[in-house]
């Protein structure tokens, strides 16, 4: 079963302290959402959890390997992937040269025939199989972040962060990626889902962790975080007692 643990992470840069003891778990495909305001702290977490900074102090453990002293192509192979607000497909290739890139790049045992064979399987999952000789600069920004999504599926990855899947995307193209992430983490990859629409994030994930200027804040069910008063507080700027 997949386990993601991370304790006390601190993340300082000069003197602002940006992610102040932040620990939480997630064991199993869970579908977790991560909320804040701008500013919280999202980020620099995400950028934490895949390698591309090292806390100041704490630790992240995916299924026993400590991953928050690597490198982020090093927290790849142990299983952990992440989507990017802005797409980094490769423009003047593919779609389907985009999908053997990663699989090429970090050194996977699949022959080259293997990586075709695992990239049509995802083409198809995606159900983008039509576009596989398409150019990526030619795709929309919803298919862009499909493509994203395909490229981190090469690596069968345990848990994989979505940052804001559906930033720019047209409202019926949303619709679609919604599905896709639910057949991803049906199929077993735990999901960690960065969004600033809340419809999606409500109506996707089972479990919010919510960030505040660096603390985390809340973690729990939709309902309950909803009704949070921290967490109404740091959206609304609302104290609950003063409200009264």
């Amino acid at each position: 079963m997949t386990e993601l643990i991370v304790k006390k992470l601190n993340k300082r840069f000069g003197g602002l302290h940006v992610l102040k003891d932040v620990s939480f778990e997630i064991k199993g495909a869970e579908l977790v959402g991560l909320i804040g305001p701008n500013g919280a702290g999202k980020t620099t977490l995400t950028n934490v959890l895949d390698g591309a900074i090292q806390p100041n102090s704490g630790t992240v453990y995916l299924n026993h390997h400590r991953i928050d002293q690597m490198q982020p192509f090093e927290v790849a192979k142990v299983g952990l992937g992440r989507t990017f607000q802005v797409t980094r497909s490769f423009r003047r290739m593919t779609v389907l040269e985009n999908l053997y890139v990663p699989a090429q790049a970090l050194g996977t045992k699949l022959s080259k025939a293997e990586i075709h064979d695992k990239s049509m399987e995802v083409l198809e999952f995606l159900t983008m199989d039509h576009l596989r000789n398409e150019y990526a600069q030619a795709l929309s920004g919803g298919q862009q972040k499909l493509l994203e999504l395909g490229r981190l599926l090469m690596l069968n990855p345990e848990v994989i962060i979505l940052d804001e899947p559906f930033a720019g995307v047209h409202p019926k193209l949303m619709k679609i990626i919604y599905k896709y992430i639910e057949r991803v983490n049906q199929s077993g990859s735990a999901i960690i889902l960065i969004s600033h629409q809340m419809d999606s994030i409500f109506s996707l994930c089972n479990r919010l962790l919510v960030l505040n200027y660096g603390d985390l804040i809340a973690d729990g069910p939709p309902d309950d975080v909803k009704n949070d008063p921290h967490v109404i507080e740091a959206y609304l700027g609302i104290d609950e007692e003063e409200a009264e």
